[in-house]
Order: structure tokens, then C-alpha cells, then sequence
């Protein structure tokens, strides 16, 4: 992707008559593309009906929270957003279909806010997370903010009440909420 911190891997797929089988994620492939380990801390698993949007969320930085998102059935529109103040790509987003065909998947470092739209029902995404949930530090983003202006896929997204009423770009900048660019996560092991 072109956003630095966010990468796409697309695993191979073992099809016979007996169904599939595919390595959804493999921790040491993943810091061979990324250069870094990937704790994982935490595994979710959302299902969203069609025109469903989720986010754009992110975690207060230290400690931040990566995600590794696939797609297991259905179709989404997987959207990345720079929210790292310094960043030369602050402000940007990038989308990506996951879906349950190609089963590819995204991976976000810490500082970059996520969310997706179901571009079908029963749209199943998994995620998992380098760190734990911590209601005290997850924050959002206005997944329909005019600054951001990405092109959701649907004229009238069904939003949470959490992301309808979530501050704008602007607003979490003016608030000192936003991550900065140049903040990385100790190796593991480290304090």
C-alpha cells in the first residue's frame, strides 16, 4: 500500500474436491514483509450487513494497537487512513476489497486508523489485534468526515452510535488525540 506502516498480503490457496485450506496468517512471514514482530493479543470477529461502515478506528499511541483483518465470508471495502501527525501521507486513505475469494488481507501498524464497509450481508471480517481492548484509549474518526471524503461504496451507510457521533479529523488534531509520526512500539521483550 502506499501508505508506510500498512501492507496487503494475499495467502495461497489450496483448493481440491474436498473444499480449501489456505495459512490465513503466519507471524514469521509477516515480520519477514514487515520488518517487525506482530504480538497478537487479541482475535475479533465482526458480522456486518450490507452497507454496514465500521470506523475509522484507532488507539491512543504508545502502546497503539496493529491489526491483521482478513475477510472469511462475504465482501468488504477495507480502508486505511494515515491519522499520524508528521506523516507525509497524514490525511490519506487507501481502500482494498477483502473478500472470500481471494481471501487477501491487510495489515496496519499502530497510528493508522481502519475501517470497512460490507459490500454484502452477512460481510464476516476477523482482526487481530496487537493489543487488548481498552475503552479508555480506542478513539474514532467520523468515517464520513468532508476532509477525509472517502468514496464509501454506499449512499446511506448504517453507522454505530459510537461512529456517528465520532469527532472529525480537524477536531482530534485541535485536541492533541491524534498519533505522531516517528512513534514505534519497543521490540518485543522490552519495557
Amino acid at each position: 500500500m502506499g501508505i508506510a506502516g500498512a501492507w496487503t498480503l494475499t495467502p495461497q490457496q489450496h483448493g481440491d474436491q474436498r473444499g480449501l485450506f489456505l495459512e490465513w496468517f503466519r507471524a514469521d512471514l509477516l515480520a519477514e514483509v514487515t520488518g517487525r514482530p506482530f504480538p497478537v493479543a487479541q482475535a475479533n470477529l465482526s458480522v456486518s450487513a450490507r452497507g454496514v461502515v465500521r470506523g475509522i478506528h484507532f488507539a491512543d499511541v504508545p502502546p497503539g494497537q496493529a491489526k491483521f483483518v482478513i475477510c472469511v465470508r462475504g465482501a468488504v471495502l477495507d480502508v486505511v487512513v494515515d491519522l499520524r501527525v508528521g506523516s507525509p501521507t497524514f490525511g490519506r486513505w487507501e481502500a482494498v476489497r477483502l473478500d472470500d475469494a481471494d481471501r487477501r488481507a491487510v495489515h496496519l501498524g499502530e497510528g493508522l486508523g481502519h475501517g470497512f464497509c460490507a459490500l454484502t450481508d452477512d460481510a464476516t471480517v476477523s482482526y487481530l489485534c496487537s493489543t487488548g481492548y481498552d475503552p479508555a484509549r480506542e478513539r474514532a474518526v467520523h468515517p464520513l468526515d468532508a476532509e477525509l471524503a472517502i468514496d464509501w461504496p454506499v449512499d446511506v451507510p448504517t453507522l454505530s452510535p459510537r461512529d456517528a457521533g465520532a469527532p472529525t479529523l480537524a477536531e482530534l488534531r485541535r485536541a492533541g488525540l491524534l498519533p505522531q509520526h516517528g512513534w514505534r512500539r519497543p521490540p518485543s521483550g522490552a519495557g
